[in-house]
């Protein structure tokens, strides 16, 4: 199995295959660039009530939403771009995420739409705020608190009628966790210094599946997948651009990257493709576009899901929004 590492998928154009979304909420972490950002673009040519962009940076985010509106109005001059608003959040800090939940009930009563984009990739060891290992505590933890605090307004919107999805950004690198366990729990909150940084990667990769996963279990009501976007030039790979693999990646950016315009295709689809026709399968994780039965046997493996949903349920306990 070659786990996504080549894509035989759907094919997918985004101006045509992405529906009207007038009346839908839409909530995008690390929207200020790569595929975050491509999508917010994509998703604001289609008519969305509004979008939040999630991002660190209070600068970086407000340019992220400048730059959206003059390339719409550049190159869609008739259509009006929607509301997107800058919702500050730092997955690496709980007490962040806590104040971007905060902000957006503040503003929201409905949501249609959560894609959980940002994430973090091959670290030195360090931890979170909280003392989380770095990647894990933000591909992981971080976005498992936002969910849990945006949940009720998911539910609710649900409960409405509407099509409400949680897409949840993996990667072909979730095969890359530990062999013998998947997620080595016991050492979690600490930096993992015997672990290589692709390890960590990979847990972290191997938790967004099944987090989706088990959500979808969990809340029938709701859509829930996790995406691999395929191997795309984003930022996440200027580790590379330095040392013994500069050479080597920037010859595979050229032969074997997707560009982001590409890359973003596969969680645009999870985001709206059919449910009731069979399309979308909540629970599934998807690789390049809309192929689905690629993960690992980790990734598959139910009582891991269930024992990391009960392992971050009880780290997060008490954490409320307000």
């Amino acid at each position: 199995m070659l786990y996504g590492l080549l894509s035989f998928g759907k094919s997918f154009n985004p101006v045509k295959d992405i529906p009207d979304l007038s009346g839908k909420v839409i909530f995008i972490t690390g929207g200020n660039i790569g595929l975050g950002y491509e999508s917010i673009l994509q998703f604001a040519q289609h008519n969305p009530a509004h979008i939040y962009l999630g991002a660190r940076s209070e600068a970086k985010g407000l340019a992220a939403i400048t730059q959206i509106q003059t390339q719409l109005s550049a190159s869609h001059p008739t259509i009006a771009c929607p509301p997107i608003t800058l919702i500050l959040c730092d997955l690496a800090s709980l007490s962040s995420v806590q104040t971007a939940a905060r902000e957006f009930h503040r503003q929201e009563k409905r949501l249609d739409l959560l894609m959980l984009n940002a994430g973090v990739m091959a670290l030195p060891p360090a931890v979170t705020e909280e003392g989380y290992e770095i990647q894990f505590g933000t591909n992981h933890v971080g976005h498992a608190l936002l969910t849990k605090l945006l949940l009720p307004t998911l539910l609710s919107t649900a409960a409405e009628g509407h099509d409400v999805r949680v897409v949840a950004l993996s990667s072909i690198g979730h095969a890359l966790a530990p062999f013998r366990r998947g997620i080595e729990f016991a050492t979690l909150k600490s930096p993992q210094a015997s672990m290589s940084t692709w390890q960590k990667y990979g847990q972290s990769k191997l938790a967004n599946i099944l987090f989706a996963r088990e959500l979808a279990r969990r809340y029938p009501t709701l859509t829930c997948v996790a995406v691999h976007p395929g191997l795309v030039a984003t930022n996440l790979y200027e580790t590379f651009e330095q040392g013994i693999l500069g050479v080597p990646n920037k010859i595979a950016k050229r032969i074997v990257y997707r560009s982001v315009q590409s890359g973003v295709c596969n969680q645009l689809w999870a985001a709206v493709a059919p449910v009731r026709k069979g399309e979308v399968v909540s629970g599934e994780y998807y690789t390049p576009v809309g192929v689905g039965g690629q993960g690992t046997a980790w990734a598959t493996d139910d009582e891991l899901a269930e024992k990391l949903w009960t392992w971050t349920e009880g780290e997060l306990e008490g954490v409320q929004a307000e």
